[in-house]
């Protein structure tokens, strides 16, 4: 990406940051970064495990775990723009703390709903949490690389995405065969329950640890903030170097030319010293409106389009049948004990194993073989995670796009001609390991697309047209998987290849130029 009005601020604090030297910090920012990644991996998927679980507990039919599926998903639609402009406006640490504790409390909360209803709220205030988390850690990280080790870096941000999946079975194969029975009245407390309330800790402890960590140096620069962003370059160059603080040679940042102000748009700033009497809030709505319009201008318009287009149609696809698969795999593991040996696809077990009962697979344990492939799905995506940030300067990060977006295409095509639930994980696992890789190669791109005052803006307004087509994806999933389940296996799958098409439209990232 080319900003010919930003090469002197890049290039001005490029200098700085590459002065900080890479080390001590930027691997445990890497590691913090990737635990929350990982955290978010498993509040995105923990609603999985809670559909077999709770069936009974709640009289879910499919169309009901459809709802319950998606309300995370119309949180994160809600969320992901609104956090992403608090982000733009206020900082990337504060908001990411906010979104954590948060997340942490009302998960630990909606561990003892003792209503349907009340649970799906709660879940739809996660997601709506979780949301603000997943626009904002990627370019928080990529704010403290430099343009030569930033892609790289992003990429193994994959890994730990990974390292989600595969513990998030193994903590509910430990916990969910607990006979755990306690009630009274509404109020019921089974081992479902406390898989919910553990996998809610990290976020506590997670945002209790970014305290630890500084503001964004870049973010800081951005608004004006030239010696807090000095004095963090300076902190992070005493912790890779072990020198001094008198050492590090940068001692004056010079401050970014906006690009709305270069637009011609009225400045912000001027509109702050003007209006001292206007309240906060308007304030702030005026700067999230400014940023808006510049998003969907000149030389945005085209890159704001296609990702959130590309977003659209991979999400969609992507969370609707992760979500769905420890659901399958069940429905699986009942056909087959009951019609030992008779071949069925995903649709043919869904029509048979519903036909004769009044909630779908109303039973509160789910058989050991759900969690193993579960896990399986898990492990299949390591070689791909490794594979994208070793090879990713290589090949580069358009391939990477193009082609498990295709690829992912033609497997989800696949699912309907499956015969058995060894085929049936197969595939999964196969699924899992390309479309994953395409989501956080995605926000990898976002990163380079933006400029620092609108890449979380932009990431999160791809996230809201993301996070409406999972909403929409597993509500389709929940009404048509007992009616006519080919209906969303083709849908899904052409969606997958409308974002393969997209992603050669989008210009090449990671070369020196980026902001």
């Amino acid at each position: 990406m080319s900003l010919d009005f930003l090469e002197d601020f890049a290039s001005d604090y490029e200098n700085a940051l590459l002065q900080t030297g890479f080390g001590y910090f930027q691997l445990l920012l890497l590691t913090i970064c990737g635990l929350i990644y990982m955290n978010t991996a498993i509040g995105v998927t923990i609603i999985s495990f809670v559909l077999p679980s709770a069936t009974c507990d709640y009289a879910m039919t499919s169309t009901d775990k459809g709802w319950l599926s998606a309300s995370p998903m119309l949180g994160m639609l809600i969320g992901s723009y609104f956090w992403g402009c608090l982000a733009d406006t206020k900082g990337r640490r504060v908001v990411l703390i906010t979104t954590l504790l948060a997340d942490g409390i009302i998960g630990v909360l909606s561990s003892i709903a003792p209503m349907y209803f009340i649970f799906m709220l709660l879940r739809l205030i996660n997601g709506f949490n979780v949301a603000g988390t997943m626009c904002i850690i990627f370019p928080y990280l990529g704010e403290f690389q430099t343009t030569q080790r930033r892609e790289k870096i992003l990429c193994w941000m994959e890994l730990y995405w990974t390292f989600g999946i595969i513990l998030l079975p193994g903590i509910a194969w430990c916990l969910i065969p607990l006979k755990i029975n306690i009630g009274s009245g509404i109020f019921f407390f089974h081992s479902w329950n406390l898989f919910v309330a553990l996998c809610a800790v990290p976020s506590i402890l997670l945002g209790l640890w970014l305290f630890a960590l500084p503001e964004s140096p870049k973010f800081l620069l951005e608004h004006g903030e030239s010696e807090k962003a000095l004095e963090v370059l300076a902190h992070i160059y005493v912790k890779n170097t072990g020198q001094s603080r008198s050492n590090y040679p940068c001692t004056t940042l010079r401050e970014s030319i906006r690009p709305l102000q270069r637009d011609g748009e009225a400045n912000i700033d001027n509109y702050r010293l003007e209006n001292n009497s206007s309240s906060e809030l308007k304030r702030l709505f005026l700067e999230i409106w400014y940023q808006t319009k510049t998003l969907y201008k000149h030389p945005y318009l085209k890159n704001s389009l296609i990702t959130c287009a590309i977003q659209f149609c991979l999400t969609t696809s992507y969370y609707t049948l992760m979500v769905w698969f420890p659901e399958i795999f069940q429905r699986y593991d009942d056909f087959e004990k009951t019609h030992p040996g008779t071949p069925a696809s995903v649709c043919d077990i869904s029509s048979i194993v519903t036909s004769n009962t009044t909630f779908v697979d109303c039973q509160s344990e789910i058989d050991h073989t759900v969690f193993f492939h579960t896990f399986i799905i898990g492990l299949a995506c390591i070689p791909t995670s490794f594979w994208l940030p070793l090879c990713v300067h290589k090949l580069g990060i358009k391939f990477f796009l193009v082609f498990s977006l295709t690829a992912a295409g033609f497997v989800t095509l696949g699912f309907y001609f499956v015969r058995n639930s060894f085929e049936n994980l197969i595939l999964s696992c196969i699924f899992e390991a390309l479309t994953s890789l395409s989501i956080s190669t995605l926000y990898c791109v976002l990163v380079d697309l933006f400029p620092t005052n609108l890449r979380v803006m932009a990431a999160a307004m791809s996230m809201t047209f993301g996070r409406g087509g999972a909403l929409l994806g597993n509500l389709i999933f929940g009404f048509l998987i007992d009616l006519n389940c080919i209906i969303p296996i083709v849908l899904f799958s052409g969606m997958l290849f409308t974002s393969a098409f997209l992603c050669w439209l989008l210009p090449t990232t990671g070369g020196d130029d980026l902001d």
